[in-house]
């Protein structure tokens, strides 16, 4: 009688701009011989990360092998999108040895754990472990880490503060679930530094969950995949501060896009980019740039301070020469001051 085994599927989760989509390109380039098949989920208007991965020109990955779900958050659409996706990628003749599913930043990976359970899924594809993407630099910073048992002791103080921090949440849940946790970044900070932070996150990890340094989202594929975890028989292991809530939604987030000028020159409008961000406190700023003159798409990519662009691929033929930029912060942002801003 013929066995079959479940197929493992890695649930990438990470707070905005910390390196999931440089993490998930690096381990398609570096399969092994794997058919791995991604499920990627955008959280703005327009689909920069899903865009980026299927342009990037992997051998052996199409674009069939890509979806990208763009209807919010994985953790509040499972039953409309994600599950019937599972279900296809499961089902074809020829399913992927292995499911890669990186979710938005402000996705919490329990409730998309917990969706394993599903009878049309839970008996074909297993959770092998949920990986964690950290923005070492940022959270150095103090930027998305509150201590957990100050944070608790301020809400069992007054109920007003109970979700005075919900960046600080999303970033603590997303670890809490976590089997592995990637310092990514780590080029940006000495041994002291990483030492310390370390050390800080230790405090809310699970016991024996691994922490490991990287930049540019480079490990060995074999340490990330092959974990094994089963973590969705394993769910009370994993405490979330959205436990009891029935539902979870990001109006604490706005997410919005901005036409620029095209033709715009890059190296004039960054000085702006970053005066916008630092006014209006901006926590992530992504898209593309349309150049005169050039025949590559120019791509844009901030956290905070941080920013970074290049040319990534030429502009396809019939393909709309835009320049968008999306816009991604806390609830308020004033979104006619940043594209008056932005469009100079």
């Amino acid at each position: 009688m013929k066995t079959f085994r479940k197929i493992p599927a890695t649930v990438v989760t990470g707070f905005l701009g910390a390196g999931k989509t440089t993490l998930v390109r690096h381990l398609l380039e570096n399969a092994e011989g794997r058919r791995i098949a991604l499920i990627v989920n955008e959280f703005g208007d327009i689909g920069v990360d899903g865009e980026l991965l299927a342009s990037c020109g992997i051998a052996g990955c199409s674009e069939d092998d890509i979806v990208e779900l763009s209807n919010g958050c994985l953790c509040c659409t499972v039953a409309d999108e994600f599950l019937p996706t599972m279900e296809a990628l499961i089902n074809r003749p020829n399913p992927p040895d292995h499911i890669v599913i990186e979710t938005s930043g402000l996705a919490l990976p329990k409730p998309l754990v917990q969706a394993f359970h599903w009878p049309e899924i839970r008996s074909r594809v297993t959770v092998d472990g949920v990986v964690a993407v950290v923005d070492a630099a940022a959270v150095a910073e103090g930027r998305f880490a509150d201590d957990p048992d100050a944070v608790q002791a301020q809400r069992e103080a007054d109920d007003a503060l109970d979700h005075d921090n919900p960046l600080e949440e999303v970033f603590e849940d997303q670890i809490l679930c976590a089997d592995m946790v990637l310092l990514n970044k780590a080029d940006l900070l000495d041994d002291t530094a990483l030492a310390g932070l370390e050390e800080q996150l230790k405090a809310t990890l699970r016991p024996g969950v691994k922490m490991v340094r990287t930049d540019h989202g480079r490990i060995d594929v074999n340490v990330l995949l092959g974990l094994d975890a089963a973590a969705e028989d394993d769910l009370a292991a994993r405490p979330s501060h959205h436990d009891e809530e029935e539902d979870h939604d990001h109006e604490d987030f706005d997410s919005f896009h901005v036409d620029i000028v095209p033709g715009t020159d890059p190296e004039a409008l960054e000085p702006r980019l970053l005066a916008v961000i630092k006014e209006h406190d901006i926590l992530r700023l992504k898209g593309f740039l349309a150049i005169e003159g050039k025949e590559m798409r120019h791509v844009v990519q901030a956290v905070g301070q941080r920013l970074e662009r290049y040319y990534d691929r030429p502009w396809r033929p019939g393909e709309e020469r835009a320049s968008r930029l999306v816009v991604i912060g806390r609830h308020g942002l004033d979104r006619e001051a940043i594209a008056a801003a932005l469009q100079g």
